[in-house]
């Protein structure tokens, strides 16, 4: 039933995931240099970025359906408290168990992405619907841009004797703060008539993904967007490793340049995506960015020959390779499901990312452990190389489809 759109309640819901957001990405610049301080293997660093997406992975369906049952605001409400006691644990955490058990209850606590996706369809009209979708898009994009800016800042300080205790702690106390909005600003939206055990797809369903892969061009679609994700993740995850070990570069630097590859995203999506949709389309463009991609990720492995300011280039190419790629993923998906198919297809899409993400940083973590400082940017370019060469078998567009309405930001997630 739907109960009119609540301002107040979607502002809550964009702060609630960009707090989520934050959280994951405030803690990438210096997490696995506190579980290497502790002993950990870089395999072992890349493994404990890995547990948080696992128990996305697994609980995202199952907080969805609990919310079904007993209604969204006890699910939301508990989610931001149960981040804020993650958090602190992260932040006190003085052993790798410690280490361990905290990520996997952050990512237990932030499974929250579906139950905020109901709740905006429990409170818009169809017609307005996807604007309310969109303040997700934004709170993730959001998230993923200041979080390592804010955890590169902060982790420049020591608080109890370690690294990044500041941060995470910073982010448990935005957390509390959420909850003490919440409380207030956000009404319950599944009113008690519509509660039950309805049937809620779990996050990969082997049915739904056959369903969409025998779309048109979807099959090729979802190879590409697994594997770009798998080698993105798998960078993303050891690249604070990569800057200390190559550069000596400290938290608060390793955190600008994440903040770097996102302000170079937004930018791209702001000023140039309409314009070059139009020009080239979704398949060439997503091409554009695999190539953008690539490069970044192999100039990555050359700066450590270069110098320092080689990263930042490479930063920027693969900033604006995502912002090209991710968009159209979405745009291309949704055109060739068709308007009674695009829900699943954007769904499937979104379970085949979150299996890249908990999958991609082990094969980081080993590579970075066995090869070296490059062996995710050059496995990474090798792997993105081949996925643009698998692009040319996107089947065309069909004709007078619907365009698919894009985010403001966007992050190979």
């Amino acid at each position: 039933m739907v109960i009119g759109m609540r301002k107040a309640s979607l502002g809550t819901l964009f702060l609630t995931v960009f707090l989520d957001l934050l959280g994951f990405g405030l803690v990438v610049p210096f997490l696995p240099r506190v579980a290497r301080s502790h002993g950990g293997s870089d395999f072992v660093a890349a493994l404990l970025m890995a547990t948080f997406s696992s128990m996305q992975f697994v609980f995202i369906p199952l907080w969805g359906r609990l919310s079904d049952r007993v209604g969204r605001r006890p699910v939301l409400l508990w989610s931001m408290a149960a981040s804020a006691v993650g958090m602190t644990m992260l932040g006190m955490a003085r052993s790798l168990p410690m280490l361990f058990l905290a990520r996997g209850w952050s990512g237990i606590a932030t499974a929250n992405i579906s139950v905020a996706q109901a709740y905006i369809a429990d409170v818009t009209a169809p017609e307005t619907r996807a604007r309310g979708m969109g303040i997700i898009g934004i709170g993730f994009g959001l998230g993923f841009i200041i979080g390592p800016f804010v955890g590169g800042e902060l982790g420049r300080f020591e608080a109890l004797g370690q690294e990044g205790t500041l941060a995470a702690l910073a982010a448990a106390t935005l957390s509390v703060l959420n909850v003490i909005l919440a409380s207030f600003t956000l009404p319950e939206s599944l009113l008690p008539e519509g509660r039950g055990p309805r049937s809620r797809r779990p996050i990969w369903d082997i049915a739904a993904l056959t369903q969409v892969a025998r779309l048109p061009g979807l099959s090729v679609l979802l190879a590409i967007t697994f594997f770009v994700m798998f080698w993105f993740s798998g960078l993303e995850t050891t690249f604070s490793l990569f800057a200390h070990d190559a550069f000596d570069m400290s938290i608060a630097q390793t955190g600008r340049v994440f903040a770097f590859v996102g302000m170079v995203g937004v930018i791209v999506q702001s000023l140039f995506i309409d314009r070059l949709t139009r020009q080239l389309g979704e398949v060439r463009m997503l091409r554009m960015g695999l190539l953008f991609m690539a490069i970044g990720f192999a100039l990555d492995g050359i700066s450590i020959a270069v110098g320092e300011w080689f990263v930042v280039l490479a930063s920027g190419s693969i900033g604006c390779g995502n912002a090209l790629y991710s968009p159209t993923v979405a745009s291309y998906a949704s055109r060739q499901a068709g308007a009674d198919s695009q829900g699943l297809a954007l769904g499937v899409i979104q379970s085949t990312t979150a299996l890249a993400r908990v999958m991609g940083p082990l094969i980081g973590g080993i590579s970075y452990e066995i090869i070296g400082f490059r062996g995710p940017c050059f496995l990474g370019a090798l792997g993105i190389i081949v996925m643009l060469i698998v692009s040319s078998r996107l089947v065309p567009l069909r004709p007078g489809s619907v365009v698919a309405v894009r985010s403001l930001v966007g992050s190979a997630a």
